[in-house]
């Protein structure tokens, strides 16, 4: 089983199409879509579909995400399953879950995450993503934008998420290094790139480029005005 948990605050237009890029696989899962108190129709949407367990958690994605995999073990999750962390703008490849299945009898692999594209031509979100994608395969450092995945057990030994409000992504995956290499699957997951358009794509490259001069060199935090919410 591949226990699918997507934080969500006010994703009306992107949700829908994330949520069918998950329908449309055909191995065993569960879907859990975790509201941060959405003020648009996000709750409408996910509590009128049967095949999504809709729940609510304090705004922010470590808070949202580590309910739905509280809920998950909650019904008995094995140490052994999957919980793939997706954002609620960000598009699963035909054939992931069958990728994750067949690493399911594979002890070595504990947790990873796929490779990442921004939705659009732009030559500059291409870079953007080439430059995360090689930073990734770098430092061992999943983003929550590649879809995350890692056993429920580990999941659970490692504390879950640490609650703080950005960056929650990157401070897992340095924990989630202490115990195991994650692993970089060839496929591609596609962001909506429009939050990054709106906030100005070069705005959003100089983000990225902190971010990783902040994660491999150690390079200074960030004020909370820097992650300002976009949507």
């Amino acid at each position: 089983m591949i226990w699918v948990i997507i934080p969500a605050y006010n994703e009306e237009l992107a949700l829908p199409k994330t949520l069918q890029s998950v329908f449309q696989q055909t191995e065993p899962f569960r879907v859990i879509v975790v509201d941060g108190g959405s003020t648009d129709r996000t709750q409408d949407l996910i509590r009128r579909d049967p095949r999504i367990t809709a729940l609510s958690a304090p705004k922010g994605r470590s808070s949202q995400m580590n309910a739905g995999a509280h809920y998950a073990k909650q019904q008995q999750a094995s140490a052994e399953e999957w919980l793939l962390f997706l954002h609620a703008d960000t598009l699963l490849p035909s054939g992931a879950f069958r990728d994750l299945q067949r690493l399911q009898s594979d002890p070595a692999c504990q947790a990873g995450g796929f490779r990442h594209q921004f939705s659009g031509r732009d030559w500059r979100l291409r870079m953007i993503s080439y430059l995360d994608n090689f930073r990734c395969t770098r430092s061992r450092i999943v983003y929550g934008d590649q879809a995350v995945f890692v056993r429920q057990g580990l999941f659970t030994d490692l504390g879950g998420f640490p609650q703080q409000p950005f960056l929650e992504d990157v401070a897992f995956g340095e924990k989630l290094l202490t115990r195991t290499t994650p692993r970089l699957l060839p496929l591609t997951v596609i962001t909506d790139s429009r939050k990054f358009i709106k906030m100005g794509i070069w705005r959003s490259f100089l983000r990225v480029l902190m971010i990783i001069l902040h994660v491999e060199y150690g390079f200074r935090t960030f004020r909370p005005a820097f992650f300002q919410d976009v949507r």
